[in-house]
């Protein structure tokens, strides 16, 4: 491949992945919560929108900057420092768990946020409900000297995550709805591909310092000074992302947000096709949910992993994923969301199983998980947001991406309290078959074969116009055109004599 070959696919690949799977921040409390501009109300069929305004470039530009100081805050204030606050404070298994699992619980305010935004306007709600998830983190800042007994700090930190979280959801859902209203639709495909880019490469930047911060400065026991200085840091950045925020214009005129209909929010659970993918979700999230809190607690506990190898591996699956964003784009434009989704699901049920393989000296299987994990997330994160829109009709989506969110929020919110519980139940350590288990291994076996049986429900869901597949033969023939052939003669009655 040429160097401007290579180039093109790269940006083809950020545009993919901007326009199908959502950017962290602002506003957003957890990856995958809602794409971006899912949520903004599409202008009338077969007209065109208002004419740009001259503030219109200044603002995009703003919030590309914005988005990359976004993404230092979320560095400080991301899920692996909390896991690391967590195992200072000596939270353990369920409370780790639970506290993982808030930023999912929140989404059960994606109806009340959709009412805020809709009464105080999208600019009003984002500018205030941003500043104060991020804000938030100030008593974390100062945690080393408040007198507070262990009991407390927990509490302290567990609260600190819940309202950040509860915040994060009702800022991302006016921050997507005024979004939709800034960006233009004609460029909304190039400015978050440029966007996602650029937010990439500083999140990248920005976890490495921190991993390095925390491994410098952290102590065996205790809190020690990174941590605050993290804290401390996420706030700064959390004034200066609102000040840049302030600086974007609000396109909309007075009185243009749809009214609330409360009896649309009664559609999605009227309609069989959105029942499937609710059961899906709900599903697929549970199975998820059971493991993905103890990912990171299991490395640092478990094997041993420095904050900057945890740093490297993350960079490693984005870049992967980013990479294969465009061809898991194209398979969608040509055969649908439902084949990618039940496909991605089906590999992805494989991954909890790669992480019984390392050890704490012996990190080197990780590498396929780096492979796989960036890959397979990749076309689920485009599929299981391209097939909403699919699925809900015009007039009361966004009450069926409510719904959505919600339920695969709640989902993963009691799976992931249910995991933490039974790892509390069980030994740290154990012996097994003649090998050493850790607790946490038990809930990544359990979590696979969740994975899969929540895969075979993508089999049910009915995508309008789409090359539906409800077997693992079709689902290969539909993405590997070149073994139809085969295929097709496998299946083909032998009639000789």
């Amino acid at each position: 491949m040429s160097p401007a070959a290579f180039r093109r696919h790269l940006v083809q690949s950020f545009a993919s992945l901007a326009t199908g799977v959502p950017l962290f921040r602002p506003g957003a409390s957890l990856p995958g919560s809602s794409a971006p501009l899912l949520g903004a109300p599409p202008p009338p069929d077969g007209r065109r929108g208002p004419p740009a305004q001259r503030g219109l470039r200044g603002s995009l530009r703003m919030s590309i900057v914005e988005g990359m100081f976004a993404e230092v805050f979320t560095a400080c204030a991301g899920a692996t420092v909390l896991t690391a606050w967590a195992i200072a404070l000596k939270l353990g298994p369920f409370l780790v768990g639970v506290m993982t699992a808030l930023p999912f619980f929140a989404q059960f305010v994606q109806f009340p946020a959709a009412w805020l935004t809709l009464c105080f306007g999208h600019r009003r709600v984002a500018l205030t409900a941003v500043c104060l998830s991020r804000l938030v983190m100030l008593p974390l800042a100062l945690l080393p000297w408040l007198k507070l007994s262990l009991p407390e700090q927990q509490h302290l930190l567990l609260t600190v995550a819940g309202l950040s979280a509860l915040l994060g959801v009702v800022g991302n859902n006016a921050w997507v709805a005024w979004m939709g209203e800034l960006v233009p639709r004609a460029v909304r495909g190039r400015f978050f591909g440029k966007r996602t880019a650029l937010t990439t490469l500083m999140g990248t930047g920005a976890s490495l310092s921190a991993g390095l911060l925390m491994d410098r400065l952290r102590k065996l026991d205790g809190v020690g000074l990174a941590l605050p200085l993290l804290a401390l840091a996420a706030c700064v950045m959390g004034i200066i992302t609102t000040l840049m925020m302030a600086a974007q214009h609000d396109p909309a005129p007075p009185g243009s947000s749809p009214r609330l209909e409360l009896k649309a929010a009664l559609l999605p659970w009227k309609d069989d096709g959105a029942r499937r993918v609710l059961l899906y979700q709900v599903a697929w999230n549970a199975a998820v949910g059971v493991s993905a809190p103890f990912f990171a607690l299991h490395s640092l506990q478990n094997l041993k992993m420095t904050f900057v190898i945890m740093a490297l591996h993350a960079a490693a699956v984005a870049g992967v994923r980013v990479l294969t964003a465009s061809m898991w784009g194209r398979a969608i434009d040509r055969l649908g969301a439902q084949p990618v989704l039940m496909a991605c699901s089906l590999g992805i049920s494989v991954i909890p199983l790669l992480w019984l393989l390392p050890s704490a000296g012996t990190l080197w299987p990780l590498l396929f998980d780096v492979l796989l994990a960036g890959s397979l997330w990749s076309g689920h994160g485009l599929a299981i947001f391209a097939l909403p829109l699919t699925v809900a009709p015009r007039r009361g989506r966004p009450f069926y991406l409510a719904a959505f969110a919600t339920a695969g929020g709640l989902a993963y919110a009691g799976a992931a309290a249910l995991g933490g519980a039974l790892a509390a139940r069980l030994p740290q350590q154990f012996m097994l078959g003649g090998h050493l288990w850790a607790n946490l291994h038990v809930l990544f076996v359990v979590s696979a074969v969740a994975r899969m049986g929540a895969a075979f429900l993508a089999a049910r869901v009915n995508e309008p116009g789409a090359a539906t597949a409800r077997t693992v033969g079709q689902v290969v023939e539909r993405l590997l055109p070149r073994l139809r052939p085969a295929l097709r003669e496998a299946r083909a009655p032998d009639v000789r004599p």
